[in-house]
């Protein structure tokens, strides 16, 4: 079977807890490669994400290694029966690009999720209009057809609120978010009533720091924590002028919780967060 051209995030996380156990136990590439009997270039593959393994493979090496957390074993042993093609954000492959697919598997397979926005609504809040007119202002314009199908796309990952279990999800949504009025009037009141109505859902949290704040947040920026079924396999999803990007290393990983909750304790309650968009839907 030839390597995958372009691998996952997911699969390519796969290899590298792989690597992280193997190096631990001090096992070489090429020890690793003659327990399965494909050599070191195999071992490499599967640690670069570039091919699949077994979960009877994955659980064998793990043996080798001496490796004894039975929960991320597990939780390994789980992404090796996920086959490219079985989740709803394959139909858009080849034509969205494949860092939004894999934020789509990440938020399908979280078990919490964490964001922080600074001059948007996040967007498995946004509405149609409010996401049309995000991907219709980016420069250079987009192809229609893409337009279309970043919006689809976009709606699409909604659906993780509609799951019979749902992943808990909590949005700090600077005030300067709620002001921008991105689409006009009309869409950015529609956007906040939308955004009302969620925050009533008992699986959403919804907090504002508002412009009054005396907390510094300057180093504050777009970012979605994702909380996976074991802590090793938590990932940081980060907005830059290059695009979609995803962290997981150990201090990537402690540095974003710690500015999720420096930025959570400076904003309002979920109570007073509710009232305060209130007054700003009012004033528009």
């Amino acid at each position: 079977m030839p390597p995958r051209s372009s691998p996952t995030a997911r699969q390519i996380r796969l290899g590298t807890q792989l690597r992280k156990m193997r190096e631990a136990a001090g096992v070489s590439s090429r020890e690793a490669g003659a327990l399965l009997g494909g050599g070191q270039p195999q071992i490499s593959h599967i640690e670069a994400g570039r091919f699949g393994i077994s979960e009877e493979r994955l659980r064998r090496l793990a043996a080798f290694y001496s490796a004894d957390d039975t929960a991320l074993i597990d939780a390994l042993a789980a992404i090796t029966h996920e086959q490219r093609g079985q989740g709803w954000w394959e139909s858009y492959r080849g034509i969205l690009p494949a860092p939004l697919l894999d934020l789509s598997e990440l938020e399908h397979h979280a078990t919490r999720l964490r964001t922080i926005q600074i001059t948007h609504i996040p967007g498995l809040l946004q509405t149609d209009a409010y996401a049309r007119t995000i991907f219709g202002s980016t420069m250079p314009p987009l192809p229609e057809t893409e337009l279309e199908a970043r919006v689809s796309h976009r709606m699409e990952r909604q659906k993780i609120f509609a799951r019979d279990e749902v992943p808990p999800y909590e949005a700090v949504v600077h005030e300067a978010a709620l002001r921008m009025r991105f689409g006009g009037r009309k869409v950015a009141r529609e956007q906040l009533e939308t955004l009302l109505g969620l925050s009533e859902e008992p699986h959403i949290g919804l907090r504002v720091i508002p412009f009054e704040s005396e907390a510094h947040i300057g180093s504050g920026h777009a970012m979605l924590y994702a909380h996976g079924p074991v802590p090793q396999l938590d990932t940081v999803q980060v907005d830059a002028a290059h695009g979609i990007g995803f962290l997981d290393t150990e201090p990537h990983l402690r540095k974003y919780r710690s500015l999720y909750d420096t930025m959570r304790a400076s904003a309002l309650s979920e109570s007073r967060s509710r009232a305060f968009i209130q007054t700003i839907v009012r004033e528009m």
